[in-house]
């Protein structure tokens, strides 16, 4: 029996729902967060996604010592919630920034153990990044210039090339993210990129499954049908 995260279900709905229970013990803790496929840390980070994305920050700032004390470290937690501003919307990652200040208070972790690493850019893809452009410019250009420059300025040649997080835990970050928002025809693009980037082809059916039970059997479903498609693509 692995220790699973204890926020899980709380004493309350153990005893209005105690098939629920049954489940959080039997399945969700005893299998799905011992599940071999994807490492514990990775595990944490793809639930922090979407405790984030779906606005729990409470569920969110109680999982933080999980996230911490499977290998998140303090910067790549707040680099996380971050990223999410740009997918999720700023209004939940500020309500996921104030329970997470809460959390490093109650584990003593001060500034300096999250303050950005102030390190160069990391160097993007010049082939793949003239694609993604050429793509920007067709799709989005004629309905909204404005869009476009700051998906250029901002989101990637500024956000995705921080080096507060590293770009394979990036990627999982904004599939996980994609995936609980119920967007799966965005990962048409961002899930080639997590394969360039050092996810496996395994690691991306494990993340779907461990998101089932966290955002949903219908997301994580839609989002298989696409990831099929990608790995298909890669390997005709």
């Amino acid at each position: 029996m692995t220790d699973a995260p204890a926020w899980i279900i709380s004493a309350a709905a153990r005893d209005a729902a105690p098939g629920l229970a049954d489940y959080s013990t039997r399945v969700v803790g005893d299998s799905v967060w011992a599940r071999p496929g994807l490492s514990r840390r990775d595990k944490s980070l793809v639930t922090a996604v979407v405790l984030v994305c779906v606005n729990r920050p409470a569920d969110f700032g109680a999982f933080a010592p999980v996230a911490l004390d499977s290998g998140v470290t303090p910067r790549e937690l707040s680099e996380i919630v971050t990223h999410l501003a740009f997918y999720c919307g700023w209004p939940y990652a500020n309500a996921a920034a104030t329970a997470l200040a809460a959390a490093h208070r109650e584990r003593g972790i001060d500034a300096s153990e999250i303050v950005s690493l102030g390190a160069p850019k990391i160097e993007p893809d010049a082939e793949a990044e003239k694609a993604r452009q050429e793509g920007l410019a067709l799709a989005v250009a004629p309905v909204s210039q404005s869009l476009v420059d700051y998906t250029e300025d901002v989101l990637f040649s500024d956000l995705w090339l921080r080096p507060d997080l590293a770009p394979r835990d990036r990627c999982l970050v904004t599939v996980s993210a994609l995936v609980t928002l119920g967007q799966p025809e965005q990962l048409g693009y961002h899930a080639p990129r997590a394969l360039d980037h050092g996810v496996t082809e395994a690691e991306l059916g494990d993340v779907l499954t461990h998101l089932a039970f966290y955002a949903g059997w219908p997301r994580a479903m839609s989002a298989a049908g696409v990831i099929k498609r990608v790995i298909e693509d890669r390997k005709s």
